[in-house]
C-alpha cells in the first residue's frame, strides 16, 4: 500500500542554480558526444590575424564542463536532502543552550535551524522570519515550516512572521539567540547585508549569542558584528572552504561564526 502520510522536507537550496548546473552538463555532453561521433571536429577555429589562428578544442572543455558541473550539482542535490540535516545538530552544539532561551531564526526558510532549535527547548519559544523565495529554496512558505515542525513534534514551540532581516519587527534586545544558515549572502549589496547584521545585534540581548553559517563573506560579517561590540569567532574549518573556493573560482567560501554581543 502506498504511504500517502507526510513527510519532512526541508527543501531543495538553490533549486535555479541546480537546474542551470543540469543545462551546462546537458550542453557539455551534447558537444563532446556529437564530436566523439564525429559529427563535427569539435573545435572552432577563429582567425585573429593574417599569421595568428586561434583553436578552441569546444569538445573537451565541454567534457570538462560537463564532469565539474554534474559533480557541483550532484553535490547540492545532497547536501539540500542528507547533509545539511545532518550538520544541524553540529551547528547547534555550537551554542550554549538552557531551554528557556528565545530564539529567532532569520531566513528560516522551510525551519532546518528553527525546529532544531525548538527541539532544545523547554519553556522557550523559537521563532522565524522570511521573505519566502521560492529562488532561494524549494517550496519556500510559511505553511511547509509549520507543518514541518508539527512533524518534528515541535509546533507549540515554533511560530513563524513574513519579515525582512533589514527590518526585523521586533523591539530591541527581545532575543536570547540568533541563528541564520545560507540567508544573509542573499542580499547582494553589503550595505544591505550591513543592515541585517545591525538589525541582529538590535535585537539580540546583551551577552545574547549568535550563530551565522553562510557560503560567502565571513570576514565582512566579522568587521560589522566587531564594530557593533560583538565579539565573533570563527568555529569552522579553514581547510575545506578554501578547496571549496578553488574549486568554484571564488563563487562559494563557506563559514560558521558565533559571535557574543558584549554591550
Amino acid at each position: 500500500m502506498k504511504d500517502n502520510a507526510p513527510r519532512i522536507d526541508y527543501g531543495i537550496d538553490a533549486p535555479g542554480v541546480i537546474r542551470n548546473l543540469f543545462i551546462a552538463v546537458a550542453l557539455g555532453l551534447i558537444a563532446w558526444v556529437t564530436a566523439f561521433l564525429g559529427l563535427w571536429s569539435g573545435r572552432i577555429v577563429a582567425s585573429l590575424s593574417q599569421n595568428i589562428r586561434l583553436s578552441l578544442p569546444l569538445s573537451q572543455i565541454g567534457a570538462w564542463m560537463a564532469l565539474g558541473c554534474g559533480f557541483m550539482a550532484c553535490w547540492m542535490l545532497w547536501d539540500s536532502r542528507i547533509g545539511k540535516v545532518r550538520d544541524r545538530e553540529r551547528l547547534l552544539d555550537k551554542l550554549a543552550w538552557t531551554g528557556r532561551e528565545q530564539v529567532l531564526d532569520i531566513g528560516c526558510g522551510r525551519g532546518l535551524l528553527l525546529i532544531g532549535a525548538a527541539k532544545r527547548l523547554t519553556s522557550g519559544m523559537a521563532t522565524g522570519i522570511d521573505i519566502w523565495q521560492a529562488e532561494d529554496l524549494s517550496g519556500n512558505r510559511p505553511e511547509s515550516t509549520l507543518e514541518n515542525a508539527k512533524l518534528e513534534g515541535v509546533a507549540d514551540r515554533v511560530q513563524v512572521r513574513s519579515a525582512d532581516m533589514r527590518e526585523i519587527p521586533f523591539p530591541a534586545h527581545t532575543f536570547d539567540i540568533v541563528v541564520s544558515c545560507a540567508a544573509i549572502h542573499n542580499l547582494y549589496s553589503a550595505v544591505e547585508r550591513e543592515k541585517a547584521l545591525v538589525e541582529i545585534v538590535r535585537v539580540l540581548k546583551p551577552d545574547g549569542q549568535m550563530l551565522i553559517d553562510d557560503i560567502r563573506h565571513y570576514g565582512e560579517y566579522r568587521r560589522v558584528l566587531t564594530a557593533q561590540g560583538c565579539a565573533v569567532s570563527r568555529v569552522s574549518s579553514l581547510l575545506p572552504a578554501v578547496l571549496l573556493a578553488v574549486l568554484t573560482m571564488g563563487s562559494l567560501c563557506p563559514a560558521t561564526l558565533v559571535a557574543r554581543k558584549t554591550g
